[in-house]
């Protein structure tokens, strides 16, 4: 289910409103300092997911927007990542087109995914797939300034859908359960960045 990771870091970032409402689960997560990870049926009823997930990370925003747009950090949210390149644009400018290559494994095969990132005042990154090896893919990052900047909430929010043969539950369950483990990846690369 790693595959499922690049799916999840696709690309990435909050207003100071958040960015969907907590539901009581969420909360106690995030009181336990843990990540959380809702799925729900793709809307359009594709195989695939509505992915929201949360995190609270001790490090700033800027710190966190560091980490989530450099390719050279990528391999360390995403386990099983090959290559990350941008492909034209520029993250100044607002935007860019990122490649994502992931290494085959048990379940899934190697991937190509080719998406933009429009980046919004370095508190939130739109995505949507260009193309690639994805049924579809769009979403978006926010980052929520916590503590008067000193700590940043980081919410995810992502429509994913694929072409494979695999059962609806089972995708969703992969990203059920990777989607937290690749949050907590992210906040491990802040501190360290931090």
């Amino acid at each position: 289910m790693r595959t499922i990771s690049i799916l999840i870091l696709a690309l990435a970032v909050s207003t100071p409103v958040c960015a969907f409402e907590l539901s009581p689960e969420a909360r106690a997560s995030l009181a336990r300092g843990e990540a959380h990870a809702e799925v729900s049926p793709d809307p359009a009823g594709a195989t695939g997911g509505q992915v929201r997930g949360v995190i609270d990370i001790a490090a700033s925003p800027d710190t966190v927007w560091a980490v989530l747009t450099d390719c050279a950090s990528a391999a360390r949210m995403i386990t099983n990542l090959e290559r990350c390149a941008v492909l034209s644009g520029d993250q100044k400018r607002g935007w860019d087109i990122r490649e994502h290559i992931t290494r085959k494994s048990l379940f899934f095969p190697r991937m190509r995914i080719v998406f933009r990132s429009d980046y919004e005042g370095r508190r939130r990154i739109r995505f949507r797939l260009v193309e690639g090896d994805l049924k579809a893919e769009e979403g978006e990052w926010r980052l929520q300034p916590l503590a008067g900047g000193a700590g940043t909430r980081v919410f995810y929010e992502n429509r994913l859908a694929v072409d494979w043969v695999i059962p609806k539950a089972l995708l969703r369950a992969g990203l059920r359960k990777d989607t937290p483990k690749a949050l907590a990846r992210l906040r491990e690369a802040c501190l360290e960045a931090g």
